[in-house]
């Protein structure tokens, strides 16, 4: 066999990070250097910010950086706005990071004017990365459309030869393509879209040459920490980071009598669906579930509705301590308030959460706060498929709640669809009325790979926890909601009821 020589066509080109969370997974490690990005978006999108936050990253790193804008204000305005993020830094200015105005240069010499502007302060400041900040004005002081695109092509020549990356802000959303699109090496999209009564940013990459890049639109938060993007999860983990590992190991579910029916307990690092009606006690078995935490197996409740104090005193109440599992750190609690949250913002702070502390034990405290997040429900059984399948490689072992609709009844309603087949376990807690008193039942639904005993059981909720009582015999009619005795008659439909004496 001949020793493989390195093909030098095949060559990783050299990349510029913009150092903005999330933005660098979504472009695979970065912008190309030397390479001309036009950054288009409708206004209040966070165009400026993006571009601001990439030059101090870029200085931050140890690289000079220029910002030109075509604006007719100073900059002390802007530089008023970014002053409160985490990434300005006045120290840096004007010797590493400078800004120029070119609103006169423009006005009274045209495109040649501002191209030799661009041209010697790319020079003049060695910079690596270079903003224009108003590209329709420039668009409109070209005498033709000829003209607007050499003015284009010259700057993708000056930014090749000088090592720079260029980015070009400019109003727009989508829409058609235009000439200097395709002229280019990239396009990144920035919108702010109304979805009934609340508005979502997002980016999206329209272009990029040279390069692979996540597709589609993802969500972007401006924080106090400047522009943070949140690649899709069905776009980043459409195959898990790390690869999967089965195992057929069980991890104790820690409710009383429960591991017996499901052949030893749940099946490590799989996905158990708890689906049940309000109160049935579905946070309550998950509170038992997270109470067998350890050192050498961390846990973490990842909810919505209750505050961390009032799950700690609900865990005390049924003689679990919650609140020393956190102090050893054998526990984390994430909660969230039920506001306008973005759906893949909450995937990645649980996928962050997971891996900060190795988690073994996941309980998610429901899945509808999730549901409730998305602008797009449509996505929701891809979301969750996808998400499931990152957190199982991780080897995690988790039960997310499903609340149903109907606390007594015959059918039970799932938010998502086809759940069933997106996890390995589903339990189902539901009521049923008996001599007119509800009591509690558990049936398991599936047990993938796993014998598992599919009778009806009943459970108490007690000072001392979840026990399982046992098989509820000697009814019929129990999946109804309304149970009676095997001996007792059925009772009669409305339409065959006898009328009733005045």
């Amino acid at each position: 066999m001949t020793e493989e020589t390195e093909d030098p066509h095949r060559m990783e080109l050299d990349r510029v990070p913009t150092g903005i969370a999330g933005l660098d997974t979504v472009l695979h490690g970065g912008l190309l250097k030397g390479a001309v990005y036009i950054v288009q978006g409708v206004p209040g999108a966070g165009k400026t910010i993006l571009s601001n936050q990439m030059c101090f990253s870029h200085v931050a790193a140890g690289g000079r950086a220029v910002y030109v804008t075509l604006l007719a204000e100073s900059h002390t305005r802007m530089i008023q706005h970014l002053r409160p993020m985490a990434f300005f830094d006045e120290s840096v200015i004007p010797e590493r990071l400078y800004y120029v105005s070119a609103f006169r240069t423009l006005e009274d010499e045209g495109l040649k004017g501002l191209l030799d502007l661009l041209r010697r302060e790319m020079r003049g400041h060695r910079a690596g990365v270079m903003v224009l900040d108003g590209l329709v004005a420039a668009e409109e002081t070209a005498a033709s459309d000829r003209e607007f695109k050499k003015f284009v092509h010259e700057v993708q020549m000056h930014a090749a030869l000088n090592g720079c990356t260029v980015l070009l802000l400019t109003t727009g959303g989508p829409g058609p393509v235009r000439a200097e699109h395709t002229m280019v090496d990239g396009l990144i999209e920035l919108d702010d879209q109304l979805f009934e009564v609340r508005t979502e940013r997002s980016l999206q990459v329209r272009k990029f040459r040279g390069s692979d890049s996540l597709r589609g639109r993802h969500p972007v938060r401006i924080t106090a920490d400047g522009l943070v993007v949140y690649p899709r999860i069905e776009a980043v983990f459409s195959t898990p980071s790390v690869p999967d590992a089965a195992t057929a190991d069980r991890v104790a579910t820690g409710v009383d009598g429960l591991d017996a029916l499901i052949g030893g307990g749940l099946i490590e690092a799989t996905t158990t669906a708890l689906m049940g009606p309000t109160g049935v006690g579905k946070t309550t078995f998950g509170l038992h579930f997270l109470a067998q935490c350890s050192a050498a197996e961390p846990g973490l409740l990842f909810g919505f509705y209750e505050t961390p104090a009032r799950l700690r005193l609900k865990a005390a109440r049924l003689g679990l301590d919650l609140e020393g599992l956190e102090k050893t750190g054998a526990l984390e609690i994430v909660w969230q308030a039920q506001t306008e949250n973005v759906l893949d913002e909450l995937a990645h702070r649980m996928r962050d959460a997971v891996l900060r502390r190795g988690v073994r034990r996941l309980f998610v405290d429901g899945l509808g706060g999730f549901i409730e997040s998305a602008v797009h429900p449509e996505r929701m059984s891809r979301f969750f498929s996808v998400l499931s399948n990152e957190i199982r490689a991780l080897g995690v072992t988790a039960i997310y709640t499903l609340e149903t609709r109907d606390i007594l009844g015959p059918t039970l309603q799932v938010p998502v669809s086809g759940i069933s087949s997106l996890v390995e376990s589903v339990v189902f807690l539901r009521y049923v009325e008996v001599q007119a008193r509800t009591r509690r039942l558990l049936s398991i639904a599936k047990i993938r790979d796993s014998g598992f005993d599919p009778a009806l059981h009943e459970f108490e909720i007690t000072g001392q926890g979840v026990r399982i009582v046992g098989p509820f015999a000697g009814y019929e009619g129990m999946l109804s909601g309304y149970a009676r005795t095997l001996d007792a008659p059925a009772p009669a439909s409305p339409s065959k009821r006898p009328p009733r004496q005045g």
